[in-house]
């Protein structure tokens, strides 16, 4: 969930939670692994955020925080929790049960490159900085080396790599989205963020309640990881990203997407015995390298002309 820019304050404070959120993010995919054991798409969707919206919720009662009451804004942030949490947790969990959590996690690091494509699209009158297209056009070439686009997809179905695309795809329409219809309210953040889960949760009931349940095994593994993944990776994961953004600044807030994919493909090997391919951890790197152009933080020249 994006946050207005933050001035850096001094002090390290920070990188206790930047870590702790590296950690909780990148051991999403994992989680969601896990709780496919037991889960459909749909209930894992909603199992994340109906705890993450529990967690979020009980943290703004002991804060007295209060939720917006606004019916504009809370429809605005309604968009958002789709965009952020119902679709992409749909999909990121239909995905998963064909591919590897190191895959999802990979291709989930494609999103500051869809973050860019989204915003050039809703501000159309600005032209494309030369440094944006080539970081997206090398990011374009690391997710084609991730999938291996020479020897097909392997044991990968098309379906389940557009499904990933797609729900990168919401989460870069989402960030301009909310700089553009729920930023001018000038609210606190985990006030936002409370309601977006709890919206999000609600949606995805009558879906679950429909088609929740895989099987009726409730093994201590899965329930930990579903445990994990609503509590932390959808709950703690956005309190953490606020205290970065505060002490830190935003950019160094956002520069969590380089180290998530790292930890899951570490997670995925050590804890499910996922096999790797070479070509997946370089295509990363290389998507990784198009991101950090496309958002300036390698600098290919010093002038920034417009093409």
């Amino acid at each position: 969930m994006p946050s207005h820019s933050a001035s850096p304050k001094s002090g390290s404070g920070w990188i206790a939670s930047y870590l702790a959120l590296g950690l909780a993010w990148g051991c999403s995919f994992i989680f969601i692994k896990l709780g496919l054991e037991f889960l459909t798409p749909f209930g894992v969707a909603f199992g994340r955020c109906a705890l993450g919206a529990a967690t979020l919720l009980i943290v703004a009662r002991i804060r007295g925080t209060q939720l917006p009451s606004d019916r504009i804004v809370r429809f605005h942030i309604w968009v958002v929790a789709l965009l952020l949490n119902v679709i992409p947790g749909i999909l990121f969990a239909l995905a998963e049960t064909e591919v590897t959590s190191i895959l999802a996690g990979i291709i989930n690091a494609v999103t500051p490159l869809m973050t860019i494509i989204a915003i050039l699209v809703v501000n159309r009158e600005e032209k494309p900085k030369s440094f944006q297209l080539i970081g997206l056009a090398i990011g374009f070439i690391g997710v084609l080396t991730v999938l291996g686009v020479w020897k097909g997809l392997g044991e990968n179905p098309l379906w389940a790599i557009l499904v990933l695309l797609l729900a990168v795809s919401c989460y870069g329409i989402s960030f301009p989205y909310t700089r553009r219809f729920v930023m001018p309210y000038k609210l606190k953040s985990e006030s936002v963020v409370s309601l977006q889960l709890t919206l999000a949760a609600f949606t995805l009931l009558p879906f679950y309640l429909f088609d929740g349940i895989a099987k009726d095994e409730y093994r201590v593994g899965p329930i930990l990881g579903m445990l994990g993944l609503g509590i932390f990776g959808s709950g703690f994961a956005y309190l953490w990203n606020f205290k970065v953004m505060e002490e830190a600044g935003s950019a160094i807030a956002s520069t969590v997407t380089y180290l998530t994919p790292v930890v899951a493909v570490i997670v995925g090997l050590i804890f499910l015995n996922e096999e790797i391919t070479w070509h997946e951890p370089v295509g990363a790197l290389i998507v990784l390298l198009g991101a950090a152009i496309a958002q300036e933080r390698i600098r290919i020249s010093r002038s920034s002309n417009h093409l």
